[in-house]
């Protein structure tokens, strides 16, 4: 007698959208996704992202199957073994998938590279992507993507935590682009080489105390504007800063806007875009493993100084920090999932009161819990007087079924 299937893990609405499908994959459980959208009178069902996102989950997996209903309002997906970048079931003559990204996405780049970072390490190659095309955004959105400098120095470095040497995985940015001028649209080029494939993520245990900020680092950067805008970002930010860190450096990045053809030009002519500047700061603990990140990009519309945007980045690392914690609320929800897939014992975890109780956090628990994955246990920390909890979080021992147990 055959194996039964296991049930669908029926969910509904658009949010957390990628974050399901990552863990319908990493646990093998077909999903049912309903009601996406199914009030809006323009944009009703699948977003572009969200489209570009399964042909993306389709390439470097084998053996997925996705059902998307007429109106893009319902999707059944079964998941497949995460193959990475072999040959013939997705990459293609080289080593590595290439990924093109419509002109009408909205959303920057790391609303791909989060949940494809999640699955690398339990893919049975390296997990090699490029990923071009006129979508492509490498700086912040204002949808509250990271950009891909606050994504390299404060997600992949926690990646060592587990086990996962992050030494192996590169992230390259061949062209820099920023929102186009209805926030969609860079044309940037970005390319991620993961080779950390593991069996299982180690127990992370960080539930002691964050300590103090022992030295700031972020990136200025400017795409197809005067590259002074750098040094007026990184001098607002500095003077809000300095007072609380001596040990501050701020690099500046200028780039050329993208040149792509012009659809509407008949001759065959060209144009830039992508253009813009931004702000990315991470702040770096005394003790290991501890980073707190902001973001901060000029709005697609315009009518922003450069001083405006160094000092609204400024204040919105101070706040981060002032939520304690061990993670930041961009990191949380990677750290908690790497918990959750990671061998059978019970990790621990710093967090700030207000990251917890955040909806993304709240959704993240319920969706773990939908997928099999045990309960959080939560209490206070009784080790000083901040209000901060400790999170206890049971690995489901699930791994990489491509792996050898050694």
């Amino acid at each position: 007698m055959s194996a039964s299937r296991p049930d669908f893990v029926k969910l509904t609405g658009h949010k957390n959208f990628t974050q399901r499908l990552v863990l319908a994959t990493l646990t093998g459980r077909p999903l049912h996704i309903s009601k996406i959208r199914p009030n809006s009178p323009t944009s009703p069902g699948l977003a572009p992202h969200e489209v570009s996102f399964l042909r993306l989950l389709e390439a470097v997996t084998n053996g997925s199957s996705m059902q998307i209903s007429y109106t893009g309002t319902t999707i059944t997906y079964q998941p497949g073994l995460i193959t990475g970048a072999v040959a013939g079931y997705g990459a293609g003559d080289g080593d590595i998938i290439e990924h093109n990204i419509p002109a009408t996405c909205t959303r920057g780049i790391t609303f791909f590279l989060l949940p494809l970072c999640l699955l690398a390490p339990f893919s049975k190659a390296h997990m090699n992507v490029r990923f071009s095309g006129p979508g492509v955004i490498t700086a912040a959105t204002e949808t509250g993507d990271l950009s891909i400098d606050s994504f390299r120095t404060a997600i992949l470095p926690l990646y060592d935590l587990f086990g996962i040497p992050a030494v192996r995985i590169e992230l390259r940015v061949l062209q820099r682009s920023c929102m186009g001028q209805r926030g969609s649209g860079g044309a940037g080029i970005v390319e991620l080489r993961f080779a950390s494939q593991v069996r299982l993520p180690k127990t992370l245990h960080l539930h002691r105390n964050p300590g103090r900020i022992k030295r700031i680092r972020g990136v200025a950067y400017a795409t197809g504007v005067s590259a002074s805008n750098n040094a007026r970002m990184i001098h607002s930010a500095r003077e809000v800063l300095n007072a609380f860190c001596a040990d501050i450096h701020i690099a500046a990045q200028y780039d050329q806007a993208p040149l792509v053809a012009d659809p509407g030009d008949k001759t065959g002519g060209k144009k830039r875009m992508g253009i813009g500047f931004g702000l990315s700061l991470v702040a770096e603990s005394n003790n290991a493993g501890v980073l707190f990140s902001a973001d901060t990009v000029v709005p697609s519309k315009g009518g922003t100084v450069p001083e405006d945007i160094g000092k609204r980045c400024a204040y919105q690392l101070l706040d981060a920090i002032s939520q304690g914690g061990c993670v930041s609320g961009a990191a949380a929800p990677t750290v908690l999932a790497l918990m959750a897939m990671g061998s059978e014992d019970v990790g621990r975890l710093r967090i700030g009161r207000e990251i917890l109780g955040s909806e993304e956090m709240i959704e993240l628990a319920r969706d773990l819990k939908k997928f099999g994955a045990s309960s959080w246990g939560i209490r206070d920390v009784d080790e000083d007087d901040t209000e901060d909890i400790i999170i206890a979080v049971k690995g489901s021992g699930l791994g990489n079924v491509s792996r050898k147990v050694a």
